[in-house]
């Protein structure tokens, strides 16, 4: 990930803490929520010069790239935890 895909996700992120901070994303439909990221979307494909469908292909790629990020993470520091001395692991993580 580029520094300036970093930058476009954090806006982006940053927005949806503004205009969907309750949801639950397990339950709202994806349709749903790019909606309402509809307008920062629209605003960055303005300053890119490039096409509202390009910026939300790009933002779920980046925001699937940085949860497989932050999962490879959680599982690097669970590591020890799963790796039980009876060959079972006392923390279960998938």
């Amino acid at each position: 990930m580029t520094q300036d895909d970093r930058k476009m996700l954090t806006r982006i992120n940053e927005y949806a803490e503004k205009v969907m901070p309750d949801i639950d994303p397990q339950k709202t439909p994806v349709s749903q929520q790019l909606e309402a990221l509809r307008p920062i979307m629209e605003t960055i494909a303005s300053e890119q010069g490039t096409d509202l469908q390009d910026i939300f292909i790009r933002y779920m790629d980046l925001a699937s790239e940085a949860a497989m990020d932050r999962d490879n993470k959680m599982r690097d520091a669970l590591k020890d935890l799963n790796d039980g001395e009876d060959g079972n692991p006392p923390l279960l993580y998938r």
